[in-house]
């Protein structure tokens, strides 16, 4: 009945199944794995959201993709779901405490993907910025190549994002499973702009990647992006050193 009501879009219904009904009940999944919370996410229902926030229901529960109901407010750009779910539960004197359940913000879907991955595949800075002050991983990798957040955004050519991540304190030389780094994404899109805020960042131009290339290597023959790379193998304390004419 509740999933009924939340789906045909009937609030005072849902509200009034939640306050009778146990949580168990409220944490039924339905064929395709959906909780109530799901569904009111989905359909952007914050005063149910709320409620079933309240009664103490597990948020963490995943649908047959593996989502979270926060892994569809950051899917859907729903901001203000994602700030009912991760705010807790309001109590009389109008502060906040946690919900009886912990919630993993490194969680991943059936995809490999965390929350802080989709909100970056969106660009959407402001649920980025939600889940990193809720104490997101800024470096989670996601499960099939190991990128973290930055990659994303690199392949996406997102500035924004980038910088946004950059500022935040994500590590510039992540490495994924084959070894490339944020620099090896950004030269080998040939996206000169992003290569030279991971450079002004501090990315180290001579990592190589498992098939034993550099930034330096992709970079060959693109003289926009050569430019922007020291050109010399010679290292003082690890930091290349540029020769300059």
């Amino acid at each position: 009945l509740v999933h009924l009501a939340i789906i045909h879009c009937v609030p005072a219904v849902a509200l009034c199944c939640i306050a009778q009904l146990p949580r168990e009940v409220l944490e039924i999944q339905n064929d395709l794995f959906q909780t109530p919370l799901h569904l009111a996410v989905y359909l952007e229902q914050p005063s149910v959201i709320q409620a079933l926030i309240r009664k103490g229901v597990n948020p963490g529960l995943q649908d047959r993709n593996g989502n979270t109901p926060l892994h569809l407010a950051c899917e859907q750009q729903h901001l203000q779901c994602a700030q009912q779910l991760l705010e807790g539960t309001a109590t009389a004197d109008g502060t906040t405490q946690p919900h009886g359940h912990h919630q993993d913000l490194q969680l991943q879907n059936w995809q490999g993907l965390a929350c802080l991955h989709i909100s970056t595949l969106k660009g959407n800075i402001p649920m980025m910025s939600l889940l990193l002050e809720s104490g997101a991983n800024i470096d989670v990798r996601e499960g099939t190549s190991g990128k973290t957040p930055l990659h994303l955004a690199v392949e996406c050519h997102n500035r924004r994002a980038v910088q946004f991540l950059l500022r935040s304190g994500a590590y510039v030389d992540a490495q994924m499973y084959n070894g490339c780094t944020p620099l090896h994404l950004a030269v080998g899109r040939k996206d000169a702009a992003i290569a030279a805020i991971l450079s002004h960042s501090g990315a180290d131009t001579l990592l190589r990647n498992m098939e034993n290339e550099t930034a330096q290597d992709l970079a060959d023959g693109n003289d926009d992006l050569l430019a922007l790379l020291p050109f010399d193998d010679l290292k003082i304390s690890g930091k290349p050193v540029v020769c300059s004419e």
